[in-house]
């Protein structure tokens, strides 16, 4: 079958665009859709039952390839054609996905170069998903070419309001390849990067152990070493990595907008990823998007068992608002969820159901966050394939889940809300910079360290608080924020620090922050290097401590116990809490000024909840009492609770609180949303 070359004319006005911006009004939803896994009868029926519920988005096509093209250039456009017709008549607005995050057997049995390598130098077979390598050049144009035809023959049509480029960057630890296509892409990144082999042997360290190179050409990639690669090596790698992804999303984004011009381009992240820059992916597209799985999310996280258990069909509490706030600065301010869990799913290590009512909360969060457009992980449960126990809205007999009756109850709710609220900016920011990440990934220095662990604490001391919170980078402006937290600053840039230091914010640096240089050495005159703009103090030791060892720090009169990571530093700054024991006794814990504090150890539970009450204090930021198990959240004048704990809890409303969803006492699993008529006022 010959391609056909029909083109649907360009929509008369650029109205999509608008419809994925914050002020676009209430909270759309929408759900993800497969039509080659059902039969074409049920399509109709499918649709119809989308709208009734009332669903206003549908994803479809990322993983379609193989149907779209059998052969190489043979297209079969009808059942797709088809398929947009039938949702898009219906009321639906179509998004569709790129498809390349599934190359087809006839394109890896062509080209088997295009297969990624893993760290072990073991080929990636095909089989299952994400089988190719960024940093194959025939897989970067046969990307390019479907994408083209796709684009090409979709990008005008009236039903598709807008893209998705491939799907889930970084899962399946696909990000890093060692393939001769790497090898050869990281050369020629390392030759622009440096311009010279000496430059590279300077900022490798390339004396230490005879490591010596004698041209770009003779660099290999660092990975089945006897020992481990020079932390320079592994990090430039990881920015190598990093750099492929985004030129390859870059490639495809900007063949969508010639094609599809007024339309949003999106990506859908994952949580907690920090493979790559996210940041940089960002500047590309309208809209960042994410896919939220909070149980598997909780199984393979940062809680204790204990708190597992206590939070197992609940999820973390603050893990899926982590994740809204930093999308919704990788997407300057734009952010949906792509793909929402409904039930249970398939590939976490145990796969627990949620309880009965976090569909909903989990909705309610995501727009308390800032998100516009929450889209549900999957219309139906699929009864073959790898994901059978993944749930759906639907059985797969096609009978309503409890997803399904959950979004219901969303929908219902959504009338009773004031259209056109946005997310305010909030009073403290949270730096993540993934050059950092990269830095710890490459140096743990202690097998347990954890970078984004800790980030997520110091986030989830700050809601217990009642704060919220925006996510900055170092490319970010500080305009307006009365404090910065910086967990993990391992590697400051200097215009960051130049800015930082001229904005009105106060900042509290964690452990590790100054304590290397691009290069990834250590600062000529010792840690915090850069950060000696901020206070007066040199890192002259470091430990990292086994869980079984513990830091008695004294804090204000009381004494509190950490573990991780402990600082010996000098200092003439005022020490504001001490290391206690025989090691050292009286030794700096933390130390600060009018303008920055240092901590030079990881605080944990009671201290570090202790610390961010004190901090916020000091930066002047309005905090609550401990909520425990209750996470507010402010989007314009809705306030809103989601209680995460077994027992009622009490909304901190304004007596003249009007409650538009739940009321002052709020159930377990649940979510209360009100105005306060004295807040409204001012407003108006």
């Amino acid at each position: 079958m010959m391609k056909d070359k029909t083109v649907h004319k360009p929509l008369a006005r650029q109205t999509d665009f608008d419809a994925g911006r914050q002020d676009a009004g209430m909270l759309e939803l929408g759900v993800c859709y497969y039509p080659e896994q059902w039969p074409r009868a049920k399509w109709e029926e499918d649709a119809a039952r989308m709208v009734e519920l009332g669903l206003a988005w549908v994803r479809i096509g990322e993983f379609s390839w193989s149907r779209i093209e059998p052969q190489s250039g043979v297209f079969h456009w009808e059942w797709f054609d088809e398929a947009v017709e039938v949702l898009g008549k219906a009321g639906l607005k179509v998004i569709i996905g790129t498809p390349t995050a599934a190359p087809p057997k006839w394109l890896v049995d062509r080209y088997p170069d295009i297969l990624p390598v893993d760290a072990r130098g073991v080929v990636r077979k095909f089989g299952a998903r994400r089988h190719y390598c960024f940093s194959s050049q025939r897989y970067r144009l046969e990307a390019a070419r479907i994408t083209e035809a796709v684009a090409q023959r979709y990008g005008a049509h009236p039903f598709v309001h807008a893209w998705q480029t491939d799907n889930e960057y970084g899962d399946h630890d696909t990000i890093h390849s060692y393939s001769r296509a790497a090898l050869h892409a990281f050369r020629e990144w390392l030759a622009a990067r440096y311009g010279t082999i000496e430059e590279l042997n300077r900022a490798w360290g390339t004396t230490f152990w005879s490591m010596h190179y004698n041209s770009f050409d003779e660099v290999d990639l660092p990975n089945n070493l006897v020992e481990e690669p020079t932390p320079t090596h592994l990090v430039d790698y990881f920015r190598f990595a990093s750099d492929e992804v985004q030129s390859f999303n870059k490639a495809q984004v900007d063949i969508i907008r010639r094609h599809s011009p007024g339309r949003p381009v999106t990506h859908n992240f994952m949580s907690q990823n920090t493979d790559f820059d996210h940041y940089k992916v960002g500047e590309d597209i309208d809209i960042a998007s994410w896919d939220v799985y909070p149980m598997g999310g909780l199984i393979n996280g940062r809680l204790s068992a204990e708190e597992k258990q206590r939070y197992l069909r609940v999820g973390d509490p603050d893990q899926p608002a982590f994740n809204h706030d930093l999308y919704r600065a990788v997407g300057r301010g734009r952010v949906w969820v792509m793909e929402q869990q409904p039930g249970p799913v398939n590939w976490a290590s145990h796969n627990q159901s949620p309880a009965d009512g976090m569909v909903r909360l989990w909705t309610w969060l995501a727009y308390a966050h800032g998100v516009d457009m929450v889209s549900y992980f999957r219309w139906r449960q699929a009864p073959f394939a790898q994901e059978q126990f993944h749930a759906g809205l639907l059985l797969p007999n096609s009978e309503e889940d409890q997803g399904y009756k959950e979004v219901a109850q969303v929908i219902a709710e959504m009338k009773r809300l004031p259209k056109g609220e946005k997310r305010s900016k909030a009073s403290v920011a949270l730096l993540l910079d993934y050059d950092s990440r990269f830095a710890t990934r490459a140096l743990p220095q202690g097998r347990d360290y954890a970078a984004s662990a800790i980030a997520l604490d110091w986030y989830s001391a700050v809601s217990r608080l009642g704060v919220d919170i925006d996510f900055v980078g170092q490319h970010s402006c500080l305009d307006g924020y009365r404090l910065v937290l910086a967990p993990d600053l391992v590697i400051p840039d200097a215009d960051f620090i130049m800015r930082l230091k001229a904005s009105g914010a106060k900042v509290l640096f964690g452990p590790r922050s100054g304590s290397k240089t691009r290069d990834m050495h250590i600062p000529a005159d010792l840690p915090p290097g850069a950060l000696g703009d901020f206070l007066d103090f040199r890192v002259t030791r470091v430990e990292s401590l086994p869980a079984f060892q513990s830091e008695t720090v004294l804090y204000g009169n009381t004494r509190h116990q950490t573990t991780g990571w402990r600082e010996t530093i000098r200092t003439t700054e005022t020490v504001l809490a001490t290391f206690q024991g025989d090691y050292r006794p009286d030794a700096p814990a933390l130390i600060g000024n009018e303008k920055a504090r240092y901590c030079a150890t990881l605080p944990r539970d009671e201290f570090l909840l202790k610390l961010m009450e004190d901090t916020l204090a000091w930066a002047k930021v309005d905090s609550l009492p401990d909520l425990g198990d209750l996470r507010l959240a402010r989007r314009g004048k809705l306030h809103f609770a989601f209680n995460y704990g077994s027992t009622a809890a009490s909304a901190p409303a304004a007596a003249d609180a009007t409650f538009l969803v739940g009321s002052r006492s709020v159930a377990p699993v649940d979510v209360a949303i009100w105005i306060e008529a004295t807040q409204d006022a001012a407003i108006k």
